[in-house]
């Protein structure tokens, strides 16, 4: 009997090991599967991800169907006039181009030299220059700026007169031509109101904004 008992026992602990085998090995076989199975479907999504995206590389690029001159690429232009920090009293500028594109023109009246240019100045006329001037590119000079915005039509008349202000602005002088005065005649050309010249150049900039109150578009007479 204690054979017997001893050998049932024995088999019932086999049984129960070979089951636990078994459940051990279908486990680690599913697990195999799904890993397998998940291998399968990223390298599937890889490959479906660089299939699309070959294709969409050889596929020639759509026409435009806008038609030439169309667009808004060549306006709207623009004016900005602008103040800035000066070792002693400012100096006021404009800027002008278009929106669409980075560069910008500079024009201001400024003696041409070094300080005692600009001392000299006060008494007489000197030597000037009409276009960028040291400060008048960096944005942590600036201290008032009034951008107003022309179709292309009158941008080009604009631009011309500004052209045509710095080639016949010859000297510089701190009561009559000054910088106030420079760019007080680009605003006077494009119809905006005008502020007396003897200002302070921020003063300047925002009393002309002020009175134009505002406006950022300027459409030009047939007169001017």
């Amino acid at each position: 009997m204690l054979a017997g008992f001893a050998l049932a026992v024995l088999l019932q602990c086999k049984i129960q090991s070979a089951a636990a085998h078994e459940i051990d090995t279908r486990a680690g076989s599913e697990r195999f599967i799904s890993q397998k199975r998940e291998v399968q479907k990223r390298t599937a999504d890889a490959n479906a991800l660089v299939s699309s995206e070959a294709s969409l590389e050889s596929k020639p690029a759509p026409r435009s169907t806008r038609k030439p001159g169309s667009g808004s690429a060549k306006g709207p232009y623009y004016v900005d006039f602008r103040a800035r920090t000066a070792a002693s009293w400012g100096h006021a500028f404009v800027w002008f181009g278009k929106t669409s594109e980075r560069e910008v023109e500079v024009a201001g009246l400024t003696p041409a030299g070094d300080t005692v240019a600009y001392v000299l100045g006060h008494v007489t006329w000197v030597p000037s220059e009409t276009g960028a001037s040291y400060g008048d590119l960096d944005p942590q000079y600036l201290t008032a700026s009034y951008r107003v915005y022309l179709n292309e039509p009158d941008a080009k008349r604009v631009f011309a007169y500004i052209k045509k202000l710095q080639a016949s602005s010859p000297v510089w002088n701190a009561e009559t031509a000054n910088c106030t005065s420079f760019i007080g005649s680009i605003a006077n050309f494009m119809g905006l109101k005008v502020p007396l010249r003897w200002q302070r150049p921020e003063d300047y900039v925002n009393s002309l904004k002020t009175m134009n109150g505002g406006s950022q578009i300027v459409h030009l007479s047939s007169e001017q």
